[in-house]
């Protein structure tokens, strides 16, 4: 992947460099990110170059970062530990779900055969088209998280690179039967990480780990009817 690095006033690219290193040491490898193709391409991508310029100077924090519109930038030890336990293969055709300004895109693109990343949010997908400009794996598609992209259909992997109370049947039914899901979910208030199949006789997740978590708007259950 051809990628670029974004100066900075205060320290340039060898300033980005060394905070990407340190978020691989202290927020990944201490946070079970165990899998060595993730860690690396982690390593590699330029996570400030995905982030709108108010926010570079503080782009490898261990924290959400705010972005437009209520919309946050998912923790690197969050979307790290996704990408762990999907078990991205070379050949995978990838749903991305919450695109934002295109980072997990673009490390995915490292991972997978094809990623196609779906956001809603227009200043994001402008952001997003500009930083994977080149970038031939990716897809960018601009349209609501909920519906995904039926045009790229079907699936191996599903990825939503933020926080739902549920996995939309939208989403579900461009999915190759076997397909992986991971995601983080919403529980009474909780954010958890969840991983799971879609198979022939249905579809379930299972949370392997308590975490921080942006959440992603439109994913709320509808509420129960009560007299």
């Amino acid at each position: 992947m051809m990628t670029q690095t974004v100066d900075s006033p205060a320290g340039g690219t060898d300033r980005f460099e060394t905070m990407r290193h340190a978020m691989v040491a202290s927020q990944l490898r201490t946070n079970a990110v165990s899998d060595a193709r993730v860690v690396e391409a982690m390593a590699r991508v330029p996570r400030e170059r995905y982030v709108p310029e108010t926010v570079r100077a503080i782009a490898y924090r261990d924290t959400l970062l705010p972005l437009t519109n209520g919309r946050k930038q998912n923790l690197p030890m969050a979307t790290g530990r996704l990408l762990t336990e999907a078990q991205v293969r070379p050949d995978d055709h990838v749903l991305l779900i919450g695109a934002t300004g295109g980072y997990t895109a673009a490390v995915l693109a490292q991972l997978a055969g094809s990623v196609v990343a779906v956001e809603e949010d227009a200043a994001l997908v402008a952001l997003a088209k500009a930083a994977l400009d080149g970038e031939a794996k990716v897809e960018l598609a601009e349209g609501p998280l909920t519906q995904g992209w039926a045009a790229g259909a079907p699936y191996d992997l599903l990825m939503i690179d933020g926080a739902v109370e549920q996995v939309p049947e939208a989403l579900l039914e461009q999915l190759k039967p076997g397909a992986r899901v991971v995601t983080g979910i919403v529980d009474r208030g909780v954010t958890r990480l969840a991983k799971g199949r879609r198979s022939a006789g249905g579809f379930g997740l299972a949370d392997f780990v308590d975490c921080e978590c942006a959440v992603l708007p439109g994913f709320a259950r509808p509420a129960s009817f009560r007299f």
